[in-house]
């Protein structure tokens, strides 16, 4: 372990022993300590574990919740309330690929998608845990796992969709606002100093050459490409069979499973049983991570008072964690 885990992990076993006391103390003498250490340290970082279905052994299958848009919006406000950790999501992924514990991981996805490189984060740790600790995957959508939510999906050993669920869009989109028109009838005028013909490439302020757009064009088909083909390796497609679909449409989970996009209907439950009963796990504990009451979520808390049942905290975050972000390549679906 590095100095700085070292440091979390004493820092949360004080905090651990003055709030749990004697509850605390039977709970480490009952399993080996490498596993409470590492429980301990997952506290540090922000996440602890809830037991859903208490085992007999010493096997455990994990539920991971992906949950809002996919993207890294660097270390989370402790002023504002926050949806979608992608730092403390891929701290979760990694410390499933690290336990010997772990036979079986059930991933519960609800996004819209997000950000091609946050998106390939996730999908290159899944397979970590697939390909070098032999741990299936199984995904339960939720209402919606388009785009990026679907590229991070497509790995698994099985998909469950409900009937309602909105998945698909598959596909690359970058976009961005031009007022130059706008700008022009009010008299506003901008001034540019550039190094190169293309360093304002995709500027608010004035139209796109069409040797602009070809450039673009040719990094977005990039990055579909490899859409369709991690879907093609995850699911066992033909290419053909993938690009049919792979227009930017939405599929509800009908449409999904006789496109051979997902496998069964089901919700997060029957995830965790089709994953015990295939891979004879009835015996294994099954927990999820949860989020800890810290300092941040506090604050959270206290702005979304507030501002009252009003959306205006999430504007807010909004606008702090988008400003000045340059158009980029998304795996994402609808206007988010």
């Amino acid at each position: 372990m590095t100095t700085k885990r070292w440091i979390a992990i004493i820092a949360a076993s004080v905090l651990l022993v003055v709030s749990i006391g004697i509850n605390t103390l039977s709970y480490v003498f009952t399993r080996d300590f490498t596993s409470f250490f590492d429980e301990v340290a997952n506290q540090a970082e922000g996440y602890g574990e809830r037991i859903i279905e208490p085992g007999s052994g010493k096997d455990r299958i994990a539920v991971v919740t992906l949950d809002g848009v996919i993207q890294d919006t660097g270390n989370a406000s402790p002023f504002l309330s926050v949806g979608y950790n992608h730092q403390l999501f891929m701290g979760q992924l990694n410390d499933l690929y690290e336990d010997p514990s772990i036979k079986g991981v059930v991933l519960s996805v609800n996004t819209p998608g997000g950000g091609v490189v946050e998106s390939s984060d996730i999908y290159d740790a899944i397979r970590l845990i697939q390909e070098e600790r032999e741990v299936p995957v199984y995904v339960a959508m939720g209402g919606m796992a388009a785009s990026g939510g679907y590229y991070v999906s497509a790995p698994a050993d099985k998909i469950f969709v409900h009937p309602e669920t909105i998945t698909g869009s598959i596909g690359v989109i970058m976009e961005n606002i031009n007022f130059a028109k706008l700008a022009e009838k009010y008299g506003i005028d901008f001034n540019t100093i550039k190094t190169g013909p293309y360093k304002d490439i995709m500027s608010a302020s004035r139209e796109m050459t069409d040797e602009e757009r070809d450039m673009l064009q040719e990094m977005l088909n990039d990055s579909y490409d490899r859409f369709v083909d991690i879907i093609v390796d995850g699911r066992e497609m033909s290419e053909e069979a993938v690009r049919k679909v792979a227009d930017g449409r939405i599929l509800n989970g009908r449409q999904a499973i006789e496109a051979g996009l997902a496998d069964d209907y089901g919700k997060v439950n029957d995830a965790i049983v089709g994953l015990q009963e295939d891979y004879d796990l009835g015996n294994a504990t099954v927990f999820e991570y949860t989020e800890n009451d810290s300092l941040s979520s506090l604050f959270g808390v206290k702005m979304n008072s507030l501002f009252g049942n009003s959306s205006e905290h999430e504007i807010l975050s909004t606008i702090l964690s988008e400003y000045h972000n340059a158009p980029r390549m998304m795996y994402l679906y609808g206007d988010y």
